[in-house]
This record gives C-alpha cells, structure tokens and sequence, in this order.
C-alpha cells in the first residue's frame, strides 16, 4: 500500500509538471505572437533620420564631439506617444544628460513582478568617424541597396538604436501582460574615452542602473547574429627610445640604440604601427618613438600585463650592455661620451576584456533565441575590445553580448548591415522577452 500511494504521488507530480511546461510554453508563445515581427518600414523610416545624424554624432576629440541628444530626439519621437509623461502610454523615459547634448536615454516598459526585470543596454549614439572621400556612397545618409542599408553607423550601432527603439514601441503599443520589467538604455560616448563622465560609467556611479542587477543584461554592440562570450583587452602604449644624434654619412661611427623587440607571452599581442623619428633624412635621431597596443584574453589582468612591460624595460635598460649587437660599429653605451641607451614605456588608458558567464539563465535564452531566430547557434570570442562592459560585470551585472550588424563592417569604410540580419534580431529579442517569462 505504501508502495502505491509513493507512485501515485509522484505520478500526480508528473501529471502537474507536465502541465506546468505546457502551460508556460504558451505564455511564451502568447509573447511572441503579440511582439510579432519587426515593421521594417518602421524601423528603415527611423534608422532613415539617425544615419542622417551620423555626421554630428562623430567621435574623436578634440575635433569631433559627437552631440548625442540629435538621436536621443529621434528616439523620443518615436516613443513619446506611448509614454507615461506624454502620452498616456506604459512607457517611463528618462533622459539622462552629464554633458551639454550628449544625454542617456533609459526607456522601462514595467512589469508585474517585483525585482524581475531584463534589460538591453550599450546601443551607443555616436559613430567613428568617417571620410566621404574614401567612400562608395555618402557615409552620413541611409542609402539602400537590395538588402543592404548603407551608412555609418547602421551596423556599430545607430542600427541596434532603431531596432531596440522599435522592440520599446512594440511593447508600448501592444502592452503585453509581463512579469519582467524590460529595460532599454541608450548611452552615449562608447566610441572614445578621452571625456570621462558622459554614459555609462556616469550612469553606474549613480546607481541609475543598480535595479538591472536582478536580471541579464544584453549589451547590444557586436556582430553577426551570434552570441559573443568573450572580447579583448586593449593597452594603448608608446615605447620611447632614446641614443646618440648622429650622422648617416659617418656609418662607421654610428653608436645609435637599435630596434628592440619584446612580447608578453606571444608576439603576435605587440602591434607596431608607426615609427616616425623626425629630423633629417640624412640623420640618425637621438631619439624616437614606436605607438602600437597590446591585445589580451580577459584572463589577464590590465594592471598584471603593465606591470610585466615595466619590468621588461627596466630590465632592458638594467643590462643594455649585454643585448646583441648587430655588427663592429653597434653599440648601446659610448663610455667616452657618457651617453647610454635608453628605453620609456608609457601607456594610454587601457581597457579589460570580458569572459561572459556560460552558465547563467542569461547566457542560455540568449542561445536558445537565437537558435530559434537564426537557426542555429555558434558563440564566438574576439579580441576586439568593447569598453566599459568589463566594469559592468565587476559591478554585479550578468552582462551577455549580441549584435546584429556585420564584423566585417565594423569601423570599416562603406559600413552597412543586413535589412534580413536586423529582422532577425528582433526576433531573438522577443524569444529573450518570452522566455524569462517561463
């Protein structure tokens, strides 16, 4: 007898399991049949006036800062009919501004239950630059071509401004019954970080983002429809070396410190981009100075890596003495002339890499979505460097990274994304929503 009422008790748990995922995979497709599918016309129209403000929006101080506030508009006019403050709507916006016309834009649609919130976050509002000279078409309006929309900014990341833009206004306009709160944050200042204290960083420090801890964050800045588990770090630095002034027509009594190469781990992480000595083209500089930066897997800490370079070089400096030379007339110290060679490293800002966390909920309805929008899933990791995101996941946030524009446009000359690529990105949006009502 107690044989049966145990397998009663557990077949009823089963019976009521059963019930409960079926009863859960409808409220996730209820979801998704409400959000539908992205209106393209919608989102071109929009994406339209954004690129249009690509020109003003570009990043490289001193010369160019970008004036934000000139997409924030284009946003606010798309949701503000749907808005608590302005339109009778479900929407709460709220414009965030630490610099004269470079605002944040933090749009909530609110759900039932309390602390249970998703959020999408890091579709930035300005642009790299661009110059029309060295374009195909002109790079600061949308032109379209087939399938693909051109223009800077469509694919890093006016394109994920619109497309988040118009996933805020399906949910204002539909106003599905969720328990999550949604969450979108447009920030300004991703692609530069010479002028501190303009987006996100600004927007952690005052703990306007502390409620997205409870949920994942996706930052919306990547490529390729493919969830990204893993970015690179970046440390900018300038090797200064310094020997003799010196003639190139006396070769015989050349005493010039010479080329000198070293690695953190593997050489393929030191990157050499200019070397520009000045002076005469008959004379051997005392001095010059080769730029270049160091990539690094984020299992390496910044402040390790610039540790280990200083001690290269001093260690370098320490024992100049003993380093190859490369004939008769090679030397690093001129005893009679008390001159030695000398090496400088300095550094510019530097950024971490991000390991996303592969076992968080996050992480899995961002594969699940997309293998139900794309068709399949293949994350991917990169060394190109996304700024402030490692700082986030310090911070306490389950950051996960998507995006939906081309790598292979990515800062590049004729930018454009894929009309196709964007639609389905919505759509794993919505499987992102549907899910984690389950």
């Amino acid at each position: 007898m107690e044989v049966l009422t145990v397998l009663e008790t557990f077949s009823r748990k089963l019976i009521f399991y059963s019930h409960l995922r079926t009863a859960m995979a409808m409220v996730a497709s209820a979801v998704k049949e409400t959000l539908g599918e992205l209106n393209k016309d919608s989102f071109v129209t929009l994406l339209t006036k954004l690129i249009g403000e690509s020109k003003y929006v570009q990043n490289n101080p001193p010369d160019l800062i970008p004036e934000e506030d000139r997409i924030v508009r284009h946003v606010l006019d798309a949701l503000l009919p749907l808005t608590t403050t302005t339109g009778g709507g479900p929407l709460i916006v709220n414009h965030v501004t630490y610099k004269s016309n470079r605002g944040n834009l933090i749009v909530e649609y609110p759900g039932t239950e309390p602390g249970k919130i998703i959020s999408f976050v890091g579709m930035h509002m300005d642009v790299v630059t661009a110059n029309p000279s060295e374009w195909d078409f002109d790079p600061f309006s949308l032109s379209i071509d087939g399938d693909k929309l051109r223009g800077r900014g469509t694919t890093d990341c006016l394109g994920h401004v619109a497309l988040v833009t118009e996933l805020m206004k399906k949910l204002g306009q539909t106003k599905p019954k969720l328990k999550s709160t949604v969450v979108a944050v447009f920030i300004a200042s991703e692609e530069n970080s010479s002028i501190p204290g303009v987006g996100v960083d600004a927007l952690v420090k005052d703990g306007l983002l502390d409620k997205l801890k409870n949920g994942p964050l996706f930052w919306i800045d990547t490529a390729d429809k493919q969830p990204c588990i893993g970015t690179g770090g970046m440390i900018p630095w300038k090797l200064h070396v310094t020997g003799k002034l010196f003639h190139s027509g006396l070769a015989h009594k050349v005493s010039q410190v010479q080329e000198t190469a070293f690695g953190y781990g593997y050489s393929s992480l030191i990157l050499f981009y200019s070397l520009d000595p000045g002076g005469g083209i008959n004379q051997i500089p005392a001095d010059c100075t080769i730029s270049g930066d160091v990539r690094l897997t984020p299992f390496y800490n910044v402040p390790d890596v610039i540790k280990k370079l200083n001690e290269y070089v001093e260690d370098l400096n320490m024992n100049i003495e003993k380093i190859d030379t490369r004939g008769p007339v090679s030397k690093y110290v001129l005893p009679d002339e008390n001159l030695r060679g000398r090496i400088e490293i300095s550094f510019d800002e530097a950024s971490s890499g991000v390991a996303c966390n592969l076992e968080s909920r996050g992480f899995h309805v961002l594969c699940q979505a997309t293998k139900d929008a794309v068709g399949h899933v293949k994350p991917y990791s990169i060394t190109g460097t996304l700024p402030l995101i490692r700082e986030l996941q310090e911070e306490g946030f389950d950051v996960q990274t998507a995006g939906y524009g081309l790598m292979a446009t990515y800062h590049a000359k004729n930018e454009y994304c894929l009309l196709p690529d964007m639609c389905q990105g919505y759509q794993v949006f919505t499987g992102i929503i549907a899910q984690l009502e389950e």
